[in-house]
């Protein structure tokens, strides 16, 4: 039984709601966000990654950084900026890209049910990372970038959701680059109950996105649990800011990759070891896969389609038979000599959001060698991965739009 539960959330005056809505943390690194808030002192990048209003010399894991994120949060709360509301609420949230919108219902998720697994995950994370977003979440007393959940669909509250959203949000901004975000607040309290109750009878939550975060806030949940010596479960702090979007909604992007060299290999070669598991043809245009196991190859000037070899789609792991995992492991580790992309310095990723253009880019000036554009991974895959306790291989997925944050402000006490 999941838990999903209102919570008393601290947001933007109307009004400024635009200014201080932010991309998360870790979509920018800390020079392009620098670059982002020229200008607009209010961004909630202020706080995600205050390094930026440190000098540059300063390690961004310092304990001056993550005690500048909190002055910088309490500053906004301090001259108005952040208001809290007067009451638990769930709140509906949607975002608009290209024509299209997702509606997920904004509330607080269990720390217990992240570590009994009711929320499953699909990725592994890295201890460094976990580190630094604890101690964000331990210095500002706060989750401020929401975890992205996601569930089977349900037909009521995909009937909740088309009663609200014909109503007038209580937010409704679009950010500079071009995504429409607006938020209801769900305050009739006889829907909040019902929607908890509703969301109890799922079996589980899937993490989309935001593995570190969701560990950071549930390391931190224990620690303040067992700290406490009057702890009964109902604390603020065993819960942690979420949004919970029906499967339904999402859009998983093609997450392609770029690779330095041919592991010493020609180009004869290297296509003559390619043709073993994989067939190719000549195209006259970019490649942008339209089926599960093609691929498109960009070298020299020239772009190819690749298809894998029908065996190698009948693969009964939900893991292995991933595009990504077949191009690992027949392409890029057995030909190319990359056994392990979490840690080579010989391959990149990049998100679909950037086109096929920067894959060309890339090659072109010569940072790169090749270039592999992929299909998408669905959502049936990745909540696949998780049912079986498997992880996906690192850089499976990219989704777009990215949840703002700044938008909800979730406090531990």
């Amino acid at each position: 039984m999941a838990v999903f539960k209102p919570f008393k959330a601290y947001r933007p005056k109307p009004e400024l709601a635009g200014e201080i809505a932010a991309k998360p943390y870790d979509v920018l690194n800390s020079e392009e966000a620098r670059e982002e808030v020229i200008g607009h002192p209010l961004s909630f990048l202020h706080i995600g990654k205050p390094e930026i209003d440190l000098d540059p010399s300063v390690d961004i894991h310092d304990a001056q950084v993550y005690a500048k994120g909190k002055e910088n949060l309490w500053n906004l709360i301090n001259q108005g900026a952040l208001v809290e509301d007067d009451k638990p609420y769930i709140y509906l949230y949607a975002q608009t890209m290209d024509g299209r919108t997702q509606y997920g219902f904004v509330g607080c998720a269990s720390v217990e049910d992240y570590w009994n697994d009711t929320i499953k995950k699909h990725e592994k994370t890295r201890k460094d990372k976990e580190e630094d977003r604890c101690n964000h979440v331990r210095v500002t007393n706060s989750h401020s970038g929401p975890i992205f959940l996601t569930y089977r669909d349900i037909d009521v509250v995909q009937s909740v959701i088309d009663n609200i959203k014909v109503t007038t949000p209580d937010q409704d901004l679009v950010a500079l680059d071009g995504i429409r975000h607006q938020v209801w607040v769900i305050r009739d309290e006889n829907l909040n109950k019902s929607l908890e109750e509703i969301f109890a009878g799922v079996d589980y939550f899937y993490v989309a996105d935001g593995h570190h975060r969701s560990a950071a806030a549930s390391i931190v949940g224990r620690e303040r649990a067992q700290a406490n010596p009057n702890h009964n479960g109902s604390e603020e702090y065993n819960y942690f800011l979420a949004v919970l979007f029906p499967a339904s909604h999402l859009y998983i992007m093609d997450y392609n990759r770029v690779v330095k060299d041919l592991n010493g290999l020609t180009e004869e070669e290297f296509f003559e070891k390619l043709n073993i598991n994989f067939s190719f043809v000549e195209s006259t245009k970019p490649v942008k896969p339209t089926q599960k196991g093609d691929f498109g190859l960009y070298m020299n000037g020239k772009w190819y389609t690749m298809s894998a070899n029908p065996q190698l789609l009948q693969i009964n792991d939900p893991v292995e038979k991933l595009d990504v995992a077949i191009l690992q492991k027949y392409c890029l580790d057995a030909i190319l000599g990359i056994d392990d992309p979490r840690t080579s310095k010989r391959v990149d990723f990049i998100g679909g959001i950037r086109g096929l253009a920067e894959l060309e880019r890339r090659v072109n000036n010569g940072e790169m060698k090749l270039a592999i554009s992929m299909y998408p991974t669905s959502i049936d895959e990745l909540m696949s991965i998780a049912d079986a306790g498997q992880i996906m291989p690192p850089k499976s997925t990219w989704f777009e739009p990215k949840l703002r944050d700044g938008l909800f402000v979730h406090f531990l006490d």
